[in-house]
């Protein structure tokens, strides 16, 4: 996964990564929960979800979708890319 950062005024920094395997959009859902103060628990209640499911797609254990999506994306030309803000005063875990 490629980062990009960029600077948005004041604490908050804006984080870009181009998606490219299965694990990469796991690692991204985990970099902005962390940014976000999130425990997995918290995501998990926030998408009526378990903690375990958080925690399967974050590790890239689950990734039957994901790989669809990617080789779709192969065919079609189609990029991934996923976005998120880092509040440096958001607790961390």
């Amino acid at each position: 996964m490629t980062y990009r950062y960029f600077t948005m005024g004041g604490d908050v920094v804006k984080r870009v990564a181009r998606l490219r395997a299965p694990a990469d959009f796991g690692l991204a859902i985990q970099q902005a929960r962390l940014a976000r103060g999130l425990s997995q628990v918290e995501l998990a209640q926030e998408i009526d979800s378990t903690q375990s499911t958080i925690s399967a797609i974050e590790s890239g254990q689950t990734t039957i979708l994901v790989r669809r999506l990617l080789e779709l994306a192969s065919v079609t030309g189609i990029e991934f890319s996923a976005t998120w803000e880092d509040d440096v005063d958001a607790p961390r875990d």
